[in-house]
């Protein structure tokens, strides 16, 4: 069976083996100044990657995350970050198709704005943000050694 047979009739779940929760590569994913995360910024959200060359898993990794400053109640935050993972889940598919090895490994959603956006809002920056994440070329061995 192909790639793209098993990602067209996969279940638009979002398991635990999509979850990131590793605090190794969470604090790799965050190191300030490192060369190998990749950022871009999409209202409302800031979109943070990681290329994993060397074991990269099936499917990529995903952490959403919403400022505990920003949406004091736990309850605004759970309603956002659902928001999110439901958006995310819906859409992941086109992410899914491309090779293992041309998309990201893991990847953090940020959540920046300053109010609850409703979801159509979340949705379609989410769409954009996955859209963008296949355009990105991909980080290959041979192009980071020649930099």
């Amino acid at each position: 069976m192909s790639d793209t047979f098993f990602y067209k009739n996969l279940k638009q779940t979002f398991g635990k083996k999509e979850r990131l929760c590793s605090p190794r590569l969470i604090g790799r994913l965050f190191q300030r100044g490192s060369a190998e995360i990749h950022t871009f910024y999409l209202f409302p959200f800031r979109v943070l990657y990681i290329y994993d060359i060397q074991s990269p898993p099936p499917l990529p990794q995903v952490l959403f995350s919403i400022s505990k400053k920003q949406f004091k109640r736990a309850v605004d935050r759970n309603l956002v970050r659902r928001r999110c993972r439901e958006s995310y889940r819906l859409n992941k598919a086109s992410l899914l198709a491309l090779p293992t090895e041309s998309r990201p490994s893991y990847i953090a959603f940020l959540y920046l704005a300053k109010e609850i956006t409703s979801y159509d809002v979340i949705e379609t920056a989410m769409k954009q943000s996955l859209k963008r994440l296949e355009r990105l070329p991909a980080a290959h061995p041979k192009n980071q050694s020649n930099s």
